[in-house]
């Protein structure tokens, strides 16, 4: 309940959607109070009762008058059927997740639906969660952000499910490849060799890059940094290329980062590509640890365009991921699928370079 990039009231309207899921709250029993909520989470009346009004319009919580606040049984409003869309992403609060879930959410209301979330904090166990939840309830279709898409997919049985069930589903950022659903993604694979193709432009022959492995995202950004240099007939020293899992982007890639940013300055890398914007900003971090300023000591591209890149001390040259607008277009897809049984090709989106104040071109190429 402490992240300061989506309002007060949308953290708290996750959390209470989190307590519906678990079972917590449950269909015709009393909430607590506004008052109640207020003081367990430290907001204001006012944030709480907002609150209550998006869940009370979404259909999952009635007001009686005298009474109190209650759990709506989960398919009825008033007597009619509620159409629910579900969403799974791995994260729902932190980095761009929030916009993605926003543009789908504006575009569900505005259809008529209500919105259940779920995320899988990015572990396959929680993800069988997840998918168990969504196929337990009426449910009129699915947008998924597969979990660790380059491990594999153990959870197969619960897509198979929502197939024998006839519900729709789509897939967002990346999709298990043994499943025939569409799929609303980046070029990640171009947007790596953009980013690494500049910085060649710019003079750089010493380039390190920091790729997650886990996800198929990270996997393609990897591969267009490599045919980059390929193309640019540039070799890429073995120690300049890191990958981690998600369990390792802090502490793990941040020590990596200085054992390479402390090397002789023959051998150091002169400019870093990152698998996110997350990752530029701890890596920047590691940059000044060792003395180094940005971008005259060192290069720094991240990937997103996402709010930290502008808010970061050197404004961050990234590449653009369509966030809002990803998260629209697969709500207005889906919604066509269900429907009018539409059956919507994948969208690849191509990023976009975003020149800002992290990188130099060296004067001597």
């Amino acid at each position: 309940m402490n992240d300061r990039k989506i309002p007060k009231y949308m953290q708290l309207k996750n959390e209470l959607l989190s307590w519906l899921e678990q079972g917590k709250l449950q269909p015709g029993k009393q909430v607590p109070s506004e008052n109640e909520i207020a003081e367990q989470f430290g907001l204001s009346r006012q944030t709480v009762r907002q609150t209550f009004g998006e869940l009370e319009k979404d259909g999952w919580l009635e007001r009686i008058q005298g009474k109190g606040t209650f759990v709506r049984h989960p398919g009825r409003r008033d007597g009619e059927a509620v159409k629910t869309i579900g969403i799974i992403t791995t994260y729902i609060s932190d980095y761009i997740f929030p916009h993605i879930v926003r543009g789908a959410e504006a575009e569900l209301r505005q259809q008529g639906y209500r919105l259940l979330l779920s995320s899988t904090d990015n572990t396959k166990e929680k993800e069988m969660d997840s998918l168990q939840l969504m196929t337990s309830q009426p449910l009129s279709g699915l947008i998924i952000e597969p979990t660790k898409s380059a491990e594999g997919n153990p959870n197969l049985g619960y897509f198979l499910e929502l197939q024998e069930k006839g519900i729709p589903y789509l897939m967002i950022n990346e999709k298990y490849h043994e499943l025939e659903c569409p799929c609303l993604k980046v070029n990640d694979e171009a947007g790596g060799r953009k980013a690494a193709r500049y910085l060649l432009e710019k003079g750089h022959r010493l380039i390190a890059g920091f790729f997650k492995r886990d996800d198929l995202q990270g996997v393609n950004r990897l591969k267009g940094f490599l045919s980059a240099h390929r193309d640019f007939g540039s070799t890429v020293s073995p120690q300049h290329v890191v990958t981690f899992t998600t369990e390792q982007k802090g502490d793990y890639v941040y020590e990596k980062a200085l054992g390479l940013l402390r090397g002789t300055p023959d051998q150091r890398p002169t400019a870093l590509v990152c698998y996110n914007d997350e990752l530029a900003v701890l890596l920047m971090d590691a940059a000044a640890a060792c003395g180094l300023r940005i971008p005259e000591d060192v290069s720094v591209i991240g990937f997103d365009d996402s709010s930290l890149a502008a808010a970061s001390g050197t404004k961050l040259t990234t590449l653009t991921h369509p966030k809002t607008a990803m998260g629209e277009l697969a709500a207005r897809q889906l919604i066509g699928m269900i429907e009018r049984g539409e059956t919507p090709s994948d969208t690849v989106f191509e990023p976009e370079l975003i020149e800002r104040d992290s990188v130099l071109e060296l004067s001597d190429h």
